[in-house]
């Protein structure tokens, strides 16, 4: 028996939700109807697929493989669809923390001007695929390459790493700064930890030898906790340099780390395309960082 797309709804929107009864909600279906279409699914593919053995589900490995071609699959069938119908959806460029920097303005405008049936929407999308993996972006800039075989993803420039302090910091006015002197101690010289962002961040305690390392590290989850708790003095980060283009904020400071080694930024599109003109955006983006600059002033990327 073959599956059909309404199985991988149900169970795209199971793990979305994390219950049956909120993806039955989100689907407009009773919960006894999402539990049999997902039984049936099970059934045809002759596995588990989903855990049910606590009150939020978990899917299996198998599950979680079918997952993501089913996400795959069915973004395919969107970007089908609208170009069949020759509407135009926008293809969307997902992003965590910044685009190309100061290269994002001109992109989208020469693009805009080139291509004026084919608008584009940016959207930002705080994981480690910037929406790639869920569907969600039909290209992405990335920080870094995410372990996903379904994904492709090619080298476009490095940026310099940057600091990002509270305003009232000793070291705030600085040109730059080095590595050791964002974790010195002493008279004037808060001891704060560091702000890390785990899914998607380069920033890591391993940028310091061992007897240098900050006195903790904190978890963020995106950009704006990353800047509010260091506008707030509750730690300091490390960063590529176009988060301090892209994200100004006025309790922070960025300065440039002079012994930090640079990061680099990505490309990444899926390795089946999921809009028909995911190819000339790919094109446009090499030719416009070509004609500018390799090094661009990011955050906590």
């Amino acid at each position: 028996m073959d599956v059909e797309l309404r199985h991988l709804k149900a169970l795209t929107a199971i793990a979305d939700a994390g219950t049956v009864t909120a993806a039955a909600a989100v689907l407009h279906m009773t919960q006894p109807a999402l539990s049999r279409t997902l039984a049936q699914l099970e059934a045809r593919v002759g596995v588990r697929l989903v855990d049910r053995s606590s009150r939020h589900l978990v899917l299996t490995d198998e599950g979680r493989t079918l997952l993501g071609h089913g996400r795959a699959i069915l973004a395919h069938l969107d970007a089908a669809l609208a170009e069949t119908r020759t509407v135009s959806r926008p293809l969307r460029v997902g992003y965590t923390c910044a685009v190309l920097g100061h290269q994002t303005v001109p992109l989208l405008r020469s693009w805009r001007r080139a291509h004026p049936r084919a608008p584009l929407e940016v959207v930002r999308k705080d994981d480690r695929t910037a929406g790639l993996a869920t569907g969600d972006a039909d290209v992405a800039v990335l920080r870094t390459v995410p372990d996903e075989p379904r994904i492709r993803t090619e080298a476009l420039y490095t940026e310099d790493r940057v600091a990002a302090l509270p305003d009232d910091h000793p070291l705030a006015d600085r040109d730059e700064v080095r590595l050791a002197e964002l974790t010195a101690t002493g008279p004037g010289l808060p001891a704060l930890p560091l702000a890390l962002w785990p899914d998607t961040g380069t920033a890591s305690v391993g940028l310091w030898p061992p007897a240098r390392r900050p006195v903790g590290t904190v978890e963020v989850h995106n950009v704006d906790e990353w800047l509010n708790l260091i506008a707030t003095g509750g730690a300091f980060g490390v960063g590529a340099a176009a988060t301090a283009e892209s994200h100004n904020h006025p309790g922070v400071r960025f300065v440039r780390v002079a012994d930090a080694p640079p990061t680099t930024v990505y490309l990444a599109r899926p390795a089946h395309p999921t809009h028909p003109h995911t190819e000339e955006f790919l094109a446009a983006v090499r030719e416009v960082v070509s004609g500018g600059t390799a090094a661009i002033v990011s955050g906590p990327c």
